[in-house]
């Protein structure tokens, strides 16, 4: 089967993709990084801000806006309260890192298997898939990046081409720049540069040198030209959240040196043979490609040397990360699938049991959860979860049965096909578990709309609240309520927090009536995940 999927690669990448993350795609919440990029293609489709980007009426130049552009136009398309059309250009962008993932890796191995089973690792990844939920544009940073890797590996080798792939090289590049800044080229172009300097050492570089300063200039040019552009035309406000983004690299959310050394468990179901791969005693001599091994290896270290030395660390800033430590852990999974059947050493056999025995063994064991699920699964969802522990568990019998035949290529398959199964049947359960205290604000600009109330925010409401609103809400002060400084006569306020000296002193000027509360929370308030944040609570004020 391994063998037939091979050789149509990119569309098979493509396929798996679209089943994961497609079929599902409006069912996870919207995050807070999503929420404010949404709100920024909502306010260029509507107040035409493409270029001086906004968030709710506010300039936000901190994300350059080529992500966002692609999302706006997408919600033209599909409408702008459509999260297939809004999460629909991320969705692309996976396959786009799974084919040039392949494509890259077939070039570099010169074996179209072995590449497919790289491609397959890249987009299964969790982080991969999970950045395009959690902060959704560095997708699209390091995709581009992943593309000009690939480009530059031709201009690098023996092809006559190069001036051509220089180009493209630093098209590709100034679009990673127009996407997330400098990032992606620093934690993921920079120690691909380096590794191949130290593993294949540029053969040939003076011939192409010009096509390299040709690129530098292309990639500055098409990355540049958009932070130039808003700097010379507001340049006190551009500069202000400059200065704020590059002193959070060494003032914020500071973590150790060692914080991201748990990297490969960020590849889910891959973390076991990730961190074998990374075991280069052990996998030198096993690899056909020791100088593809090489590079791969000291790709992934690198990216993790140069991660860890700023300050700022989150785990979301580990997914460039991903895509060489996918790259290097399919010459782990490759080696399994040719050599597993012969091997007898426990000490090489009990790895691959222990994960895939275990990720096989969940599956089977899957419907078992109803016992914990059963007070949250009523009418559909009781038959939703029917069919998905039926599907889960007949692949996870299937996953158990190929390693028990030693049949490597099928249970690595079956791995991807679980990954894709959990996200077609599992993930709509979820909404089964939202907490009764869901109270979604989607209605309320209808309602205000309806009335003619005008709706402000008190204090600040999260990007959330205002991205479901629907619409721009102006912040307040309690002076500009105390001082009568708003149109009309009645008006309506959200805020975050209730503070009751404040209230008291509005009483004197309006009549204060407390109409909702809403809360976008789903989960209870006693979780560990519950934030106050997402909590608004609205009042309809009218002068006396």
């Amino acid at each position: 089967m391994l063998d037939k999927l091979s050789q149509k690669p990119i569309l098979t990448i493509i396929f798996v993709v679209g089943l994961m993350l497609l079929i599902n795609i409006d069912v996870l919440q919207v995050s807070i990084m999503e929420a404010r990029n949404f709100i920024t293609a909502r306010e260029m489709v509507i107040d035409g801000n493409w270029i001086m980007t906004t968030m709710n009426g506010e300039p936000r130049y901190q994300k350059p806006p080529l992500p966002t552009w692609l999302t706006a136009i997408s919600s033209m398309i599909f409408g702008l309260k459509s999260l297939f059309g809004l999460r629909l250009p991320a969705v692309i962008m996976i396959m786009v890192v799974g084919i040039y993932g392949y494509l890259f890796s077939r070039k570099l191995l010169k074996n179209h298997k072995h590449a497919f089973v790289n491609a397959l690792i890249m987009i299964t990844s969790f982080y991969v898939i999970a950045i395009i939920v959690e902060a959704p544009w560095d997708i699209f940073a390091h995709g581009f990046t992943l593309i000009a890797c690939y480009y530059l590996l031709l201009l690098f080798g023996n092809e006559s081409k190069y001036w051509k792939n220089a180009i493209l090289a630093g098209i590709f590049i100034g679009c990673s720049i127009l996407s997330k800044a400098p990032v992606s080229v620093y934690a993921l172009l920079l120690p691909f540069l380096i590794s191949y300097g130290i593993t294949y050492k540029y053969k040939g570089f003076k011939r192409k040198a010009l096509a390299v300063v040709s690129l530098i200039i292309v990639a500055l040019l098409f990355g540049g030209w958009w932070f130039l552009y808003v700097r010379s035309n507001d340049p006190e406000t551009f500069m202000a959240m400059a200065n704020k983004e590059t002193g959070n690299w060494s003032s914020y959310n500071v973590r150790p040196f060692y914080y991201y050394w748990s990297f490969f468990t960020q590849s889910g179901l891959w973390t076991i043979p990730a961190f074998i791969s990374l075991l280069y005693p052990y996998l030198k001599s096993r690899v056909k490609n020791a100088k593809a091994y090489q590079l791969t290896l000291f790709w992934t270290i690198i990216s993790l040397i140069l991660l860890s030395i700023i300050p700022e660390k989150k785990s979301r800033y580990l997914m460039p990360l991903l895509i060489p430590l996918a790259l290097n852990t399919g010459f782990y999974i490759n080696y399994l699938i040719d050599q597993f059947k012969d091997l007898k050493s426990k000490v090489e056999t009990f790895p691959v049991y222990f994960n895939f025995g275990l990720i096989g063994l969940i599956a089977f064991l899957f419907p078992l959860t109803l016992i914990y699920m059963n007070e949250f699964l009523q009418d559909q969802y009781l038959i939703w979860f029917f069919v998905a522990s039926v599907v889960i568990c007949i692949i996870g019998i299937a996953l158990l049965f190929q390693l028990r035949r030693k049949r490597l290529d099928n249970v690595f398959l079956l791995t991807v096909g679980f990954m894709v199964s959990a996200f077609i049947f599992i993930l709509p359960l979820t909404k089964s578990l939202y907490s009764t205290n869901y109270n979604p604000i989607l209605n309320l600009k209808n309602l205000t709309d309806k009335n003619d109330i005008k709706v402000y925010s008190l204090g600040g409401v999260s990007p959330e609240t205002i991205w479901q609103f629907g619409d721009k809400i102006q912040p307040l002060t309690i002076n500009n309520l105390l001082k009568g400084q708003i149109e009309g006569s009645q008006f309506s306020i959200l805020t975050n927090s209730i503070n009751s000296k404040k209230l008291k002193a509005l009483d004197k000027t309006y009549t204060i009536v407390k109409e909702a509360e809403y809360d976008l929370n789903i989960v209870n308030k006693d979780s560990r995940q519950y934030r106050d944040r997402l909590v608004s609570h609205y009042f309809e004020l009218t002068k006396k």
